[in-house]
């Protein structure tokens, strides 16, 4: 990384967070964490250098898949297998696993089923040691666990059992619009256990633990001014941008031009000029 008074320049990462009032954000940029909340307010310059990395191997690529992975990593890497976002198709069983030894350390460990509140009221699943950045993550003002199994073949079972009724995805425009309204996340917890004792098929129940005893968590986001209208800015096919920092939700720095996702673009050498 370079760093001069107004200029930082390196290789970065998505966005690092912790859950205070409102989250503080950092951006892996070199081998440096920039905090990033001071610049609300500021106008900055952000300018894609044409040169990529990937995220894995750091080989100088062209074009990254998969939020920053070369072609051949994400064609042989388990972390980019579909499973990954649909836990429910998960081969390991079959020994067919692309890599073992990492399914063993990432997959076979406890995960928690979540409902959260983000464009509206959805269902998701995490790694239990991934609450809450999996809720900073997505954009949630409010977050709820209401289950914990054992790995994340399970959790996906759950999950489809849930989504029959409930989403499983976000609208991530209209996250970025605003805070949205406040939910009931109790109430619809008990709505879950109610329709997944009476309703839920495809498993057994045996493998599930209720989560009974939390209180939903509310997350404020570093923001200044919610968009009226989401544009969405691609630093791969416009290279360079200049525009008031507004705030920062999710993986999502919200300018007065538009937004960008830095989950998007990890593994870019990135340019960030502060006037």
């Amino acid at each position: 990384m370079t760093l001069a008074s107004d200029l930082i320049m390196g290789e970065i990462r998505q966005l690092s967070s912790c859950l205070t009032e409102p989250i503080q954000y950092s951006l892996p940029i070199g081998d440096t964490l920039l905090a990033v909340n001071q610049f609300l307010g500021k106008t900055l310059t952000l300018s894609a250098m044409a040169k990529i990395h990937c995220v894995y191997c750091n080989r100088l690529i062209k074009k990254s898949y998969s939020q920053g992975y070369c072609f051949p990593c994400s064609q042989t890497l388990a972390r980019c297998d579909l499973c990954i976002v649909k836990p429910e198709k998960c081969h390991y069983r079959f020994g067919t696993c692309r890599e073992p030894e990492w399914g063993e350390k990432h997959c076979f460990i406890p995960h928690i089923i979540y409902i959260a509140n983000t464009s509206g009221i959805k269902v998701g699943i995490t790694r239990e040691t991934q609450i809450p950045t999996r809720w900073i993550n997505q954009g949630a003002v409010q977050a709820l666990p209401i289950f914990r199994v054992q790995n994340r073949y399970h959790s996906g079972l759950v999950e489809v059992a849930c989504k029959e009724w409930l989403a499983d995805k976000t609208d991530w425009r209209k996250m970025l619009m605003g805070v949205g309204d406040v939910l009931d996340l109790e109430q619809k917890r008990d709505q879950i256990l109610n329709y997944m004792s009476n309703h839920a098929k495809g498993f057994d129940i045996s493998i599930i633990e209720v989560i009974g005893n939390q209180k939903p968590i509310s997350i404020q986001y570093p923001v200044l001014e919610y968009p009226k209208k989401v544009k969405s800015i691609n630093l791969e096919r416009t290279p360079q941008m200049t525009g008031q920092l507004l705030g920062i939700k999710g993986q999502y720095f919200i300018f007065d031009v538009g937004v960008i996702n830095i989950r998007n673009i990890s593994g870019h050498v990135l340019s960030i000029k502060i006037h």
